[in-house]
């Protein structure tokens, strides 16, 4: 998910934080799955991809928390995995992707 669109719309309580300055190990996160996918981190456990956005999407309140809960229940929460793995596989080719972007060679598919 797009940092800077999370700032500019959404009023999260979440810190935004890049992996790379995380402390992995305390948050109980591997280094391979926070470079795969978006991780939302709370006392309730570790979400990662699109249950994760659903999480930030709830946490914004409204207008936002109706989708994010939507997103939590099958099948579109099957729906929501697919598209955000095929959003995340291409994120580098996406307008305003970078080489940063990029999913490292181990995880592309």
């Amino acid at each position: 998910m797009c940092v800077g669109f999370v700032r500019r719309n959404l009023r999260t309580r979440a810190r935004i934080t890049s992996w790379q300055s995380a402390d992995l190990a305390a948050l109980g996160v591997t280094r391979e799955r926070a470079e795969y996918e978006l991780l939302w981190i709370s006392e309730g456990g570790v979400h990662g991809g699109a249950q994760a956005v659903a999480r930030l999407l709830i946490d914004a309140g409204l207008p936002w928390s109706p989708l994010g809960l939507v997103m939590r229940l099958p099948p579109v929460r099957w729906l929501a995995h697919g598209l955000y793995r095929l959003v995340a596989n291409n994120r580098a080719r996406l307008p305003g992707g970078t080489a940063a972007c990029a999913l490292p060679k181990t995880f592309e598919r």
